[in-house]
């Protein structure tokens, strides 16, 4: 049952807070956090019930990506890499998929895929790259057609639990011909070499490290069983690029919240008005985000793809950002000067929540898309550069 999902993230955000500043420290990734998660039975949150998963929307994923961050940011984002990959696997059903051609045994491989992660497997997300962002038309990452399988080479920054994935969704251009981009998951193992990359201001227990790639799978690993179906899936599924980060950091300002909560507490000062009224005024933005959220996840599950859910798609996606850095900032002014020190709760969840905006699409970038099609243009025409 979800219910039960979400239950589990509840218990689990206290233990996970517990390790958050240690992990924030050392930059670590948190490998007892993702051990609860697997004995939760998380990783099937978005797995079908068939295949053994809890057959989660997207609406029931973001209520327990919130909850996850609002114990540690970080690691509800390194889940949110893996609920993107099965999310958007599990959402193929049939009729999508003989539109989009999908073969019988890629399905069945995708089934197996799925099975697995109901099993406790958990995969990652190696898309970005240096120079390109998220954009799949601008990819260096490279494949080509070898006997039995493909061939992949290239390099991906910004991938999150790089070295501790089971597997990782990987985007890459054919080599004989860049408009077609198409998507694998390769298993860990040879072929890939994680470079230690990854010392950031926040989120510094991601392990969002570069990764290389010089490997070769077997046929079965291109997803989908069709060559160039990235971008088709890219604008169908627009929220697992996009809003699904807005659950994370709604849950990281939720967080600050009750982190200045408990400091002003602490501290006696709540009796001072201008110290209420911050937190007021960050409750209500709070609240203000979590409902554009909510709704955004709704009209994913019941329109996905739509215009208009699209549309509250980068809303989400722009309010959430924008929201937490905010908040996570006046609540630090409000705790004062002692909160700033490293360690304390408020000073890593500012650090974590300044990433809200950074993440693709970016803030300014939303922003833009919403313009233009308030404005009554097309983003996917009219934007200065391709979305994807």
């Amino acid at each position: 049952m979800t219910s039960d999902a979400l239950d589990a993230a509840r218990r689990l955000a206290p233990r996970l807070a517990a390790r958050a500043g240690g992990h924030d420290r050392d930059g670590s990734f948190p490998v007892d956090d993702f051990a609860d998660l697997r004995a939760a039975g998380l990783f099937g949150l978005m797995v079908p019930r068939a295949l053994g998963g809890t057959g989660a929307g997207f609406a029931q994923y973001a209520a327990v990506a919130t909850e996850l961050a609002r114990g540690n940011g970080a690691t509800a984002l390194v889940f949110n890499m893996h609920a993107s990959v099965t999310g958007a696997l599990g959402a193929v059903d049939e009729e999508l998929a003989e539109a989009l051609g999908v073969p019988d045994e890629a399905l069945a491989a995708r089934d197996r895929l799925l099975a697995d992660a109901a099993q406790g497997a958990w995969y990652g997300v190696a898309m970005s790259e240096r120079g390109a962002g998220a954009r799949l038309s601008q990819l260096a990452t490279v494949y080509e057609p070898v006997d039995g399988g493909y061939h992949i080479k290239g390099a991906k920054t910004f991938c999150s639990g790089a070295g501790h994935a089971d597997g990782y969704l990987v985007a890459a251009r054919r080599a004989d011909d860049p408009a077609v981009v198409s998507q694998f998951l390769v298993p860990a193992g040879d072929g890939l070499h994680v470079e230690p990359t990854w010392d950031s201001l926040g989120m510094r227990a991601t392990s969002s490290h570069d990764l290389h790639l010089d490997v070769t799978v077997p046929a079965d690993r291109l997803l989908g069983g069709v060559e160039g179906l990235a971008l088709v899936v890219a604008q169908l599924m627009p929220h697992w690029l996009v809003a699904s980060y807005a659950a994370v950091y709604v849950g990281v300002a939720r967080a600050a919240v009750d982190a200045a909560a408990e400091h002003l507490t602490a501290r006696n000062l709540t009796g001072l008005p201008a110290v209420r009224a911050r937190v007021g005024r960050a409750d209500a933005a709070v609240a203000a985000a979590e409902l554009v959220v909510a709704e955004a996840a709704r009209r994913v599950d019941e329109a996905p793809g739509d215009a208009e859910t699209n549309r509250w798609v980068w809303r989400a996606k722009l309010l959430a950002g924008t929201t937490a850095a905010e908040v996570a900032a006046s609540m630090l002014e409000a705790a004062g000067t002692s909160a700033t020190r490293r360690g304390h709760p408020l000073e890593r969840l500012y650090r974590d929540a300044r990433c809200g905006s950074l993440h693709p699409a970016t803030s300014d970038v939303c922003a833009d898309w919403l313009g233009i099609a308030a404005l009554g243009g097309d983003p996917d025409r009219d934007a200065s550069t391709p979305r994807w």
